[in-house]
This record gives structure tokens, C-alpha cells and sequence, in this order.
């Protein structure tokens, strides 16, 4: 009879451990996306390469600035919002390990001494002490048999969300980086602008001069000198308002840097920087390179674990308590071998009827899991359209900024000449300032050009995830 008694029990045991190995979850494989083969918007400017020629670490050192790099290692130190995602994911991994610990055993040591009385009215009582005192010390196990995978699939979901967490700090990190990059080289644009209005102030303030000599002398109308004047004032505005946008433009650096604006500035710089060629890889590459992509996939696997929890919940959980220690009546010595005591034994507890709570839990959480799969498909649509907008504008733009450039060549040989006209008094003061107002917005136009392929620049290294390792 005891011999059936121990196989029955090894036969319990090994069921229990053969359950342990179970999990509800359904078999997860990332949602399907489609991919091309190759990008459309190929040209000169953003050639095809494999993904080892990508841009690594400091990628914004392809614009070879150590004001840019400055900024950036300032921002990696003090940008609020990048602390903000770097403490998130902390959270996020100590919610894994506490998780996690759900897998191992829960041991709690406990220790007791008391001095109680009871009453003389006590419902039931029968005899014994009306006063006594109780000391205890012991230890107790609980332990939850892992028969469908609830607890390893409560980690595996722990853990995947941390790595979403990770996902997410990196992509905080990129879009930082990136953010301080387009503002720096909007920045530069306008510092551009303000030294050609510069420029263009000191040339008009000669013209004026010059009209009112020639005023003065019988060879120029008074209509020349005021049309002379409202050029002059119509570039001393635009001066000014561009100094305006400057100053703003520093005060959102100075945020991203961590710093206040009150005690940030930046000396103008009137310099041409590189413009980079930006490497590109084949799309399948992107999916691994992006960092929202790879977040959103980590959510949609988590959600997929959350089906499993769920539906481990319909059936019985089955969990092993013990204690043991020691108990007296605060008398002696208690650590004594009369005074032990211990209680060991399994808990099987399953609903009966819960109204159709868990079921209802269950179709939850697969839904869940199909809105983290569509929002991982419109996350990786939307990151393949990023880098064929930022190719297209970028080779469109340099295309245009060949014609810009023409066009200033063009416009400056036509105020040229309308000078040399004027001077001689076979043209107006009407076609000087007609070519000098097309000269200056050509000028304008090509400065705006180079902003705009530097920032595209930015913006295709963003698009294609970045600095990556």
C-alpha cells in the first residue's frame, strides 16, 4: 500500500513538471509587412551601399563641425527629455526582474512575541489560561507551480517591453540628435542670410549716396533717390527680422542642450559646411536599423505573451506553502526540538463561475495583440515613405541648387551691367533697382537651397535610424 502510495505520488510529480512545460501563448512571429526590393528614389545624392557603410556613432561629424559636435555631447548630458527616456527604461527593466522573480520560490523569515488575554465571555471556550504569552520564529516557502506558462509568459512580456523601453530611449536619442542637427544648420542658414543683408545694406547705402550725388548734379530724378531709399529700408527690415528668427532659433538650442536661454549664445558663423553624401541600404536593412520599428515589434511580442497569461488564467493555478519553526509559550529555551512545528502542502484553486470575466480577458488581450500588430505595420509603411521622401527631396534639391546657383551668377552680371547703364544714363534707376532686388532674392534663394539640403541630410539620416551598432 505504500509502495502504491509513493507512485502515486511520483506519477502526480512528474505530471506537474510535465504541465510546467506548457505555455498558452500562441506561436509569435513578427506581423507581416510588405518590403521592396529597392527604393525608388534613388540618385546621385543618396547612392546605394550595404549596411556597414551606414553612418556610425557620431554621424552628424559628416558635417565637420565642432560646434555641431559640442552641442551634441552637451545634449547627450543634459537634455531633460532624454533623461526622462533613459529613467523610463530603467523602470521598464526593474519591472522585468521583478517579474522574473515570480519564476523562483518566495521565502519570507518571520519572528514573534506576544502577551495576550482572553475573554471570559470567549464564544466556545473551553478551559485553559485566562493570560499567556506566545513567541514564534520560523520561515515560509510559496511556490507556484508553473503548469501553463502564466509566469513565463508574465517575464517574457516583462522583458519584451523593456526591450521596447530600450527601443524608445534610443529613438528619443536619434530624434535629439537629429532635432539639434536641423536647428544648428537653420541657424547657419540665417547667419548666411544676415551677412548677405549685411552685404546688401552697405551696397544700397552706396547707391543712395551715389543717386543723391548724381541727384544733386542734375543727372538723376528725385523718383531715383526715394526709390533708392526704399530699397535701402525695405533691406535694413529684412535685417532685422532675420535677426529675430535667429535669436529664437538659439533659444530652442539652448532648450535641447539643457541649458537656459537666458545665459546660452552662439557667435555667428558665416561658414559653407560639406554637404554629405548619405549612404543608403536596402530596405529589409531598415526594419533592423529604426529604432520605432524595433519597439513596436517588441510591443506586438509582448502582447502575444499577454494572450497566453490570459488564457492561463481559465484553468486551475497550483501552488506549494510550507512553513516550519519554532513556538512556544515565551518560556525556555525556544529553539528546542518540542517546540517545532511545520505545514507542507499543495493549493489547487480554479474559478467556477466569474461571470465570463477571464474569457472576456482572453478576447481582450487578443485584441490588444492585433492593434500592437497594425500599429508595427503603419510604423514600418511610415518609416519606408520617411526615407523616400527625405531621397526624393534631397536629390530634387540638389538639382534646384544648380539652378540657384545660375540663377545668382545670371543675376549678378544683370546688376552689373544695369550700373554700368545707369551710369552712363542710357537705362533708369528702375532697372538698377529691378536687378538688384532679383540679385538679392537669388542670392536668398540659393543660402535658403544649401539650409535645406543640409537639414535634408539630417533628416534621411534620421529616417534611416541613425547611428547604429
Amino acid at each position: 500500500m505504500k509502495r502504491a502510495s509513493v507512485t502515486r505520488g511520483w506519477a502526480l510529480a512528474a505530471t506537474a513538471l510535465a504541465l510546467a512545460g506548457c505555455s498558452l501563448a500562441p506561436p509569435y512571429t513578427p506581423p507581416a509587412t510588405p518590403i521592396a526590393q529597392a527604393y525608388k528614389e534613388q540618385g546621385p545624392w543618396t547612392p546605394a551601399a550595404p549596411a556597414d557603410a551606414q553612418p556610425r556613432g557620431q554621424w552628424w561629424a559628416m558635417f565637420s563641425d565642432p560646434v555641431l559636435d559640442d552641442l551634441e555631447a552637451r545634449a547627450e548630458k543634459a537634455n531633460p527629455t532624454l533623461a526622462a527616456a533613459v529613467a523610463a527604461y530603467d523602470q521598464a527593466r526593474a519591472l522585468a526582474s521583478q517579474a522574473r522573480a515570480g519564476l523562483v520560490p518566495e521565502v519570507d523569515g518571520n519572528a514573534l512575541a506576544n502577551r495576550q488575554r482572553r475573554s471570559d465571555n470567549e464564544p466556545l471556550r473551553v478551559g485553559g489560561p485566562d493570560a499567556f504569552s506566545t513567541a514564534q520564529a520560523g520561515v515560509s516557502v510559496a511556490y507556484e507551480i508553473d503548469l501553463w506558462g502564466r509566469l513565463r509568459n508574465l517575464a517574457r512580456g516583462a522583458g519584451q517591453r523593456a526591450q521596447a523601453s530600450e527601443a524608445d530611449m534610443r529613438s528619443a536619442r536619434l530624434s535629439l540628435q537629429a532635432d539639434l542637427a536641423d536647428d544648428y544648420m537653420t541657424l547657419r542658414g540665417q547667419d548666411s542670410q544676415i551677412r548677405l543683408l549685411d552685404d546688401t545694406v552697405a551696397a544700397y547705402s552706396r547707391a543712395l549716396d551715389l543717386t543723391k550725388i548724381l541727384h544733386n548734379g542734375g543727372n538723376a530724378t528725385g523718383l531715383d533717390v526715394a526709390r533708392a531709399e526704399t530699397q535701402l529700408s525695405s533691406a535694413k527690415a529684412q535685417r532685422t527680422d532675420v535677426g529675430a528668427q535667429r535669436a529664437l532659433m538659439e533659444h530652442a538650442i539652448a532648450a535641447l542642450v539643457g541649458e537656459s536661454a537666458s545665459n546660452f549664445s552662439l557667435p555667428a558663423v558665416d561658414k559653407a559646411l560639406p554637404q554629405p553624401t548619405v549612404a543608403v541600404s536596402a530596405p529589409s536593412v531598415l526594419l533592423q536599423r529604426r529604432p520605432d520599428i524595433a519597439a513596436a515589434e517588441r510591443r506586438a511580442a509582448a502582447a502575444n505573451a499577454d494572450v497566453g497569461v490570459a488564457r492561463a488564467a481559465l484553468f486551475p493555478a497550483l501552488t506549494l506553502d510550507g512553513t516550519a519553526g519554532w513556538q512556544n509559550a515565551a518560556a525556555g529555551n525556544l529553539l528546542s526540538a518540542p517546540n517545532t512545528f511545520w505545514l507542507i502542502g499543495p493549493q489547487l484553486a480554479g474559478a467556477i463561475f466569474d461571470g465570463g470575466r477571464r474569457a472576456a480577458g482572453v478576447r481582450a488581450s487578443k485584441a490588444a495583440f492585433e492593434e500592437a500588430s497594425a500599429n508595427y505595420r503603419g510604423v514600418v509603411l511610415g518609416a519606408f515613405r520617411d526615407v523616400e521622401d527625405q531621397m526624393a527631396l534631397a536629390n530634387r534639391l540638389a538639382v534646384e541648387a544648380k539652378d540657384a546657383d545660375d540663377a545668382v551668377t545670371a543675376a549678378q552680371r544683370t546688376v552689373d551691367l544695369a550700373n554700368i547703364r545707369y551710369r552712363q544714363g542710357v537705362a533708369t534707376y528702375l532697372d538698377v533697382v529691378t536687378a538688384q532686388t532679383a540679385a538679392l532674392t537669388a542670392e536668398q534663394t540659393a543660402i535658403q537651397l544649401t539650409t535645406r539640403r543640409l537639414q535634408a541630410s539630417v533628416d534621411l539620416t534620421r529616417a534611416l535610424g541613425g547611428a547604429w551598432g
